[in-house]
């Protein structure tokens, strides 16, 4: 009787792939969903000219203390612009020398009454892009030069005000933030579901309205032996609507994968790190609008011989984050089918025991 003890630690051999080897649990996408790949180094010349190509995004990317800030700058400084323009106007056209603006001298045009410095200028321009009008200031129609410095400032207004107020309804309605209170399980696991061994991961609504036409798609990210990173897709069903969409999300879902013999786990070996991203998409039963939420599980997160406690009753719209994490427990569930997962990425420690030098039992 001989007993060889083999192990797999965390701590395997870096390979090359620079997504996946910076940190031992480097991973592409937090569990909350946020993806962690950055490209150039902050601050560089490349980073400032992809967000002035692509502003509408650069903005929707911003955290809202930056919206807030980028928000009352933007007008801070196109009031302050145009302050400046109507100051150097009527320095140009005399009319800060003029002392009475209620009787200018004769000949003398004025073409902002009233704007004697850049105090006033400044008040000019704020009231002409909020069209307040308190009627004290106002420009002069014989002067050309100040209606048309007037139309300019009010169609770049419009335009800034159309963006702003575009931006803050897109930011408000990102799929990303409605999605808070829809939850995947901290952990997947791997056990029997019949007679077929199956990697299962849960799903809870916690929003206080129904989703409707639920699909889930994953994709396997893991580095080969030609130090590229390789993506493949894994088919997820809910019970037996195969890859159709849940027609309801009303109560927590479970998805499984059959780790049969074509899976793309099987393909995976034991010394190479992966990462497998859950992708969700829904819509709002009564305004159609979409919900997307995804995340991801190392293979550290993946519990070998558990599966998911049954549900037994529906939540309330009261359950808290707290209360619906119970959905997530999990209990032990034995695995008396042969195993098609050659990889063996999902053992941590076992022994193996030969008798006579046949056959092997495995004990974990």
């Amino acid at each position: 009787l001989s007993i060889t003890m083999t192990s797999t630690t965390s701590n395997q051999k870096a390979v090359s792939c620079p997504l996946m080897t910076k940190l031992p649990r480097q991973r592409l996408v937090s569990k909350d969903g946020r993806s962690l790949m950055r490209g150039s180094a902050p601050g560089s010349r490349e980073t400032w000219f992809g967000a002035l190509r692509d502003m509408w995004g650069t903005w929707l990317a911003l955290r809202w203390r930056w919206v807030v800030l980028a928000f009352c700058g933007s007008f801070l400084l196109h009031w302050l612009l145009f302050a400046v323009l109507w100051y150097l106007l009527a320095r140009v056209n005399g009319d800060l020398e003029v002392p009475d603006h209620d009787s200018p001298p004769p000949g003398h045009v004025l073409c902002v009454k009233h704007v004697t410095g850049f105090t006033a200028a400044f008040s000019f321009a704020l009231e002409t892009q909020l069209t307040i009008g308190y009627g004290t200031m106002y420009p002069n129609a014989d002067c050309p030069t100040a209606i048309a410095l007037l139309a300019l400032q009010m169609l770049l207004g419009l335009m800034l005000e159309a963006f702003i107020t575009g931006a803050f309804v897109a930011k408000f309605s990102r799929p990303q933030k409605r999605c808070g209170g829809i939850l995947f399980s901290p952990q997947a696991v791997v056990c029997e579901v019949r007679g077929q061994r199956c990697l299962m991961f849960r799903v809870c609504n916690l929003l206080p309205r129904p989703l409707v036409d639920v699909c889930v798609s994953a994709v396997l990210y893991e580095e080969r032996d030609d130090h590229e990173l390789h993506q493949t897709a894994m088919e997820f069903s809910v019970d037996n609507l195969e890859s159709r969409p849940c027609p309801l999300f009303l109560s927590p879902l479970t998805f499984y994968h059959p780790l049969t013999p074509a899976s793309p786990l099987n393909n995976t070996p034991s010394t190479k790190h992966f990462e497998l991203v859950v992708f969700l998409t829904a819509s709002q039963e009564s305004t159609g609008s979409g919900y997307h939420k995804r995340t991801s599980y190392l293979p550290d997160e993946i519990q070998y011989g558990s599966c998911f406690t049954k549900v037994t009753s529906r939540y309330g719209k009261g359950c808290s984050k707290a209360e619906s994490m119970r959905y997530f427990d999990t209990q032990p569930c034995p695995l008396t089918l042969p195993n098609t997962h050659t990889g063996d990425t999902l053992e941590k420690e076992h022994v193996v025991v030969q008798i006579n030098g046949e056959g092997s039992d495995r004990v974990e």
